[in-house]
């Protein structure tokens, strides 16, 4: 017997009673940087089809209609689109809309951003160090225009700026203090996110040891929460809001997940772990068929790792 969801409060709530209530859209594939670790999104298409506005307004439209009111662009490198600004006053009515930069671009479009209505950032600063941020992107002239894009992002007012550390072993692991102590600088305008590497290029030599990280926050933390999302732990260390993000064999951060991805090329992704479950959304596609889209979408999504049965559904 075939099985259907239930749409609590016409929320989209999949079979293990996850609501999805944010999207998170990759805009481009392009990009002007080569980070070692970078996972594109867990996109493995080789289409060059780059999502239009349009197709992006009707997925943002017919999601709000099911409860979502928070969207986060990606790319790629989202300013690497010249209309980026337009997509964002286009969207219908929303909580809250971030994007996730590497900050190359950012000093010269953060205000214009923030007038066309983006709420933060997420910038990628994965070392402080000239060398080290070369090594880890490929590109040496890069870091001093992260720094003046998040300055431009703080007098913007895209704040609280989230600066995402992939932490890897032999390279930046000995700088977490270096990156808590900068973000001091800044009053509570940013949050450091230390994120566990996630091995999708055969690239596990780079993997630190996550729990003696853990250990060594808790040790320091004058305040420790968990954040409903993903279970993720938080920590008050001299002043600065730190966030440890570990998605690797943890089953707490995938039942807790509540968001919906949307690749480059316009198919919608249940998880950034599989590329055998998504579904393509047609340019010509209307707000109707998209609602529907939506709703398959979300009969297909489970957590990747998982220690729980799905939820009774109606027949």
């Amino acid at each position: 017997m075939s099985t259907m969801l239930t749409f609590k409060n016409s929320m989209l709530t999949d079979h293990y009673g996850r609501a999805v209530t944010s999207l998170r859209i990759s805009i481009t594939k392009k990009c002007n940087l080569n980070c070692i670790y970078c996972h594109q999104e867990g996109e493995s298409d080789s289409s060059n089809r780059e999502i239009a506005l349009d197709t992006i307004v009707k997925i943002v439209t017919s999601a709000t209609e099911f409860g979502v009111r928070k969207v986060k662009f990606s790319g790629g490198e989202p300013l690497m689109r010249s209309d980026f600004e337009d997509i964002i006053v286009a969207l219908p009515e929303l909580k809250d809309i971030s994007a996730t930069t590497n900050g190359v671009l950012l000093s010269q479009r953060a205000a214009s951003l923030a007038d066309s209505g983006l709420d933060r950032v997420n910038i990628s600063l994965p070392s402080l160090n000239k060398e080290h941020h070369r090594t880890i992107t490929g590109n040496p002239h890069a870091l001093p225009k992260v720094i003046d894009g998040i300055n431009a992002a703080i007098d913007a007012g895209l704040t609280p700026i989230k600066l995402n550390m992939v932490l890897l072993r032999g390279i930046n692991e000995s700088e977490i203090d270096g990156a808590i102590n900068f973000a001091a600088r800044f009053d509570g305008d940013v949050i450091l996110q230390l994120i566990e590497l996630m091995n999708f290029k055969n690239i596990s030599q780079f993997m630190v040891d996550i729990d003696s990280v853990e250990r060594m926050l808790e040790s320091r933390s004058v305040f420790t929460k968990e954040r409903q999302m993903h279970r993720r732990k938080k920590y008050l260390i001299d002043g600065v809001e730190v966030e440890l993000v570990r998605p690797i064999d943890n089953s707490k951060f995938c039942a807790s997940c509540n968001r919906l991805r949307v690749t480059s090329s316009g198919k919608l992704k249940p998880c950034l772990m599989r590329n055998d479950n998504l579904v393509d959304i047609s340019e010509k596609a209307t707000v109707e068929e998209i609602r529907e889209k939506l709703k398959r979408i979300v009969e297909l999504r489970e957590p990747y790792y998982k220690n729980v049965a799905p939820k009774k559904t109606i027949p």
